[in-house]
């Protein structure tokens, strides 16, 4: 087989040829490589990559572990030793990590080699990946026009083949919503289910590190890999982790698939809307029993999100002040200046924003009026979820209300980039699994083909389920195996 030939195998296809030494670790390695470097100048999905180290690592690989030889692509947000950690931000631009996160230390342990990190909106908050201090990434279905976010360049990697499968965070929707807008499978595990030891914190109550592939498999791969208890993470729960893998092919007879009537609303783009309508309709072909349920405090979701991912936004992100790392402001009149200018040149417009509307909600005399009255409508969301699961085995719905926006489209107008995670912030809220997979495509003004996302919702720790779910529709479609292709396209735009 072709270096070009391996690179568009998923991680199930490759495993047996790595088993069968018809290819080498080194052979799979250099064909991501050599991927990367055919594509990633128009996408801009990578931030840095260490072929060097990973190569060592491909050298003395052993493919008889689970992940054994695969290359794996991290989000610039997960500590890797030795490789850098930007979160692609300004005031951490020259910064490597010291120490491997959990996630890191459990992936190698099955013989996955980390070898790259890709693009993300800067801390992970945004919805397109236009956040990034460092560069822009493009959706490679249509150049001009966003991967998702935030973790954008995961995505990216993943969908043009430049990758096999990526790490990514999700905090209300950062994994999901680029699935859904690059055309991939995009998994948020259950808050606890993953170690976030390692993690550069946003929102530490919401992000979930979690997975986006090619395929449903892939994920419950990776899934099988990651999940986990974790002394170093007080968070993450001391629960058994099955086979994930070992459910899929069970089928939709006997599975009642809840439709939330608040998330079929008029704002959704006309051709999500129809291809969510028809792969309904097609679970239901399938034996799944279709029941209608409501999440009635839907509406407050977005403000609640906002509320409390900007108040923990504040906290953690107090640390970055250059003192012990990272950028400094030169010439500082005094410690107070050093420490403003430092945060007010490290930091983007974004994370700006997000840090003042969380110190505002925590500050004395508005902590009661925003940030306990959103902890306790967080609980009202919570309750919502768990109740409408005890109906039905899962939830679908879209992932996304659009697909991939142009670039640029969104980045005036603040409320209308964060609408773009309606349908996926709320199972953050409410610390339940996720995952999104294609379901159909629309067509853009100039006839590019984009992406469409389906996304199911399961119970805390019910990940086993949604996969089996996912891949039955997945695997009773086509959409899963169309790629974008770069041939026709040239970068206009930003």
């Amino acid at each position: 087989m072709t270096r070009s030939g391996l690179s568009a195998l998923s991680i199930a296809e490759l495993r047996p040829l790595l088993r069968r030494r018809e290819v080498s670790a080194r052979e799979v390695l250099e064909a991501v490589e050599e991927r990367i470097n055919a594509v990633d100048g128009k996408i801009g999905a990578y931030l840095s990559r260490d072929f060097g180290a990973a190569a060592v690592e491909a050298e003395k690989a052993d493919v008889n572990l689970p992940l054994g030889g695969v290359p794996i692509a991290i989000k610039d947000i997960i500590n890797v030793a030795g490789q850098p950690c930007t979160c692609a931000s300004k005031i951490l631009r020259g910064y490597r990590a010291p120490y491997n996160a959990t996630v890191i230390e459990k992936l190698r342990a099955a013989g996955a080699i980390p070898f790259g990190k890709t693009n993300l909106d800067e801390f992970a908050m945004g919805s397109s990946t236009e956040n990034s201090s460092a560069q822009l990434t493009r959706n490679p279905w249509d150049l001009s026009r966003v991967p998702g976010g935030s973790s954008g360049g995961s995505a990216a990697a993943v969908a043009i083949d430049a990758a096999f499968g990526a790490l990514g965070t999700d905090t209300g929707g950062s994994i999901r919503q680029p699935a859904a807008l690059s055309g991939i499978v995009g998994v948020k595990p259950s808050y606890g289910r993953v170690s976030r030891y390692g993690l550069t914190a946003f929102a530490s109550s919401l992000d979930q590190v979690g997975s986006l592939t090619k395929t449903v498999r892939d994920s419950a791969l990776i899934m099988n890999a990651i999940a986990g208890p974790d002394p170093c993470d007080t968070t993450c729960l001391n629960e058994p982790v099955p086979d994930y893998a070992a459910g899929l092919g069970r089928g939709l007879k006997g599975v009642r698939l809840g439709l939330p009537k608040e998330y079929m609303i008029e704002g959704i783009d006309s051709p999500v809307r129809q291809a969510v309508d028809v792969a309904v309709k097609h679970l239901a072909s399938l034996g799944a029993e279709i029941v209608e349920v409501s999440l009635p405090h839907t509406d407050y979701s977005i403000s609640v999100y906002y509320i409390l991912a900007t108040a923990e936004a504040s906290a953690n992100l107090a640390r970055f002040d250059g003192v012990r790392y990272g950028y400094r402001a030169e010439n500082p009149t005094d410690l107070l200046d050093f420490y403003g200018r430092t945060r007010e040149e490290g930091f983007g417009a974004e994370v700006k924003r997000r840090i003042i509307l969380g110190t505002y909600v925590l500050s004395s005399g508005y902590y009661d009026a925003y940030y306990l009255r959103a902890q306790k409508v967080r609980e009202l969301i919570r309750r919502d979820f768990e109740q409408a699961l005890a109906k039905v085995d899962a939830l679908v719905s879209p992932t996304s209300p659009t697909p991939a926006f142009k670039i640029g489209e969104k980045t005036s107008d603040p409320l209308q980039m964060y609408l773009a995670d309606i349908f996926t912030n709320a199972g953050n809220l409410a610390g339940i699994c996720g995952i999104s997979l294609p379901c159909g495509f629309a067509r853009s003004e100039s006839g590019r083909t984009l992406p469409i996302g389906l996304q199911f919702l399961g119970k805390a720790l019910d990940e086993a389920r949604i996969f089996e779910i996912a891949y039955a529709y997945e695997q009773s479609t086509e959409w899963h195996k169309a790629r974008p292709s770069l041939n026709d396209q040239n970068i206009v735009g930003k």
